[in-house]
């Protein structure tokens, strides 16, 4: 059962967040606390948000996986679409149809409100999830590289200079 994410599912969904960076051997990185994630997702500017798989059909059961995505923006195209942060189902879980299920139901609100695309980043060694995704038709896009300004370089940039 795929259901939005409530603020009773905070808890969880920062258990799982640091399940999925220990899986990515980044745990050290996770510094969000569930407080910041709360307003994320559920403060009076939302800036995400988030579907969580259950265990049972009634989407009452225990949580087992989750996806958090936000909207991005093709100028090409002229139309919003998903941006998919994280998707993680718990290991003893997998290979049951939830991670195909959240996918399913992100593609299903992108067609049903005209968005463009759905997207995200794999890291280059996840085997299992790379063809998880080419299994669903999804394609790598390799011209691109994606950057990224965090810590030290972003404060320097935004104090108006990039030296190191």
């Amino acid at each position: 059962m795929i259901r939005t994410a409530t603020p009773d599912d905070i808890p969880v969904l920062h258990s799982l967040v640091r399940e999925l960076a220990a899986y990515e051997k980044a745990l050290d990185e996770v510094v969000a606390s569930e407080e910041q994630l709360r307003e994320a997702l559920f403060g009076d500017r939302p800036a995400a948000y988030a579907h969580v798989a259950t265990a049972d059909d009634d989407g009452g059961g225990e949580v087992i996986g989750f996806a958090l995505w936000f909207l991005n923006f093709s100028t090409w195209r002229g139309v919003h679409g998903i941006y998919l942060e994280d998707l993680y189902v718990r290991p003893d879980r997998r290979g049951g149809g939830h991670g195909r299920a959240l996918l399913t139901e992100l593609a299903r609100i992108c067609v049903e409100r005209g968005y463009g695309r759905l997207e995200w980043s794999v890291l280059n060694w996840n085997a299992p999830s790379i063809a998880f995704y080419e299994s669903l038709g999804a394609r790598p896009q390799d011209q691109w590289t994606v950057y990224r300004l965090t810590d030290g370089a972003l404060a320097r940039l935004g104090a108006g200079g990039a030296e190191a």
